[in-house]
């Protein structure tokens, strides 16, 4: 498993957006999408999944957040599923548990070729700063549609929403991390019995 980088563009009427991900990378992150509570959260993602991201986005925020923050997800995800090729020697599964003071969340990732997304997470109060916390699912639907990835997210616990989201981010990564991290016992193999993925 070499090189492991992609860049994927999405370009539409709403938003122009530039990923680029290293799965092997070393957390580092350059973010310029406007939205910076979400900025915030994708640092977790690559600092705490060692993953390297870089995203530029330009979108209509001057409606709202939502197809920025969407199409983030999605080309991501691409980038993701890019990077990751034909997944021979992968572990497949990721898993994590993440605490904050009182908030804890736990994500499991399967990237089977199967999207779905289970987000069982309440946030006390409907914004972040400016963020609308309903446009966290939108993110996570968005990656694991174009990631090909089987998604659960629960948040268990938590009274203050920056925790709750900072957890869930923050296990994702590390989730991914897993996922995508080579387990030398596979040899190179795919790590399904169906022979794809």
């Amino acid at each position: 498993m070499t090189n492991r980088i992609a860049t994927v563009e999405r370009n539409t009427l709403e938003t122009q957006i530039q990923v680029t991900v290293n799965l092997d990378g070393d957390g580092s992150s350059k973010l310029n999408t406007d939205v910076p509570f979400l900025e915030h959260m994708l640092e977790q993602i690559s600092r705490h999944g060692l993953i390297n991201i870089e995203i530029v986005a330009k979108g209509d925020l001057h409606i709202d957040g939502h197809h920025t923050v969407e199409d983030i997800g999605i080309t991501m995800g691409q980038a993701v599923a890019n990077a990751l090729g034909d997944k021979k020697g992968i572990r497949r599964y990721g898993h994590a548990y993440v605490p904050l003071d009182e908030a804890l969340s736990r994500v499991v990732i399967d990237f089977s070729g199967r999207p779905g997304i289970e987000f069982n997470a309440t946030f006390p109060s409907a914004v972040i700063g400016n963020f609308d916390t309903e446009l966290f699912f939108e993110f996570f639907q968005g990656f694991a549609n174009h990631a090909g990835a089987t998604l659960h997210i629960d948040a268990i616990r938590g009274r203050n929403s920056h925790h709750i989201a900072e957890t869930i981010f923050k296990a994702f990564g590390r989730a991914v991390r897993m996922a995508v991290e080579s387990d030398e016992r596979m040899k190179g193999q795919l790590p399904s019995t169906k022979g794809s993925l």
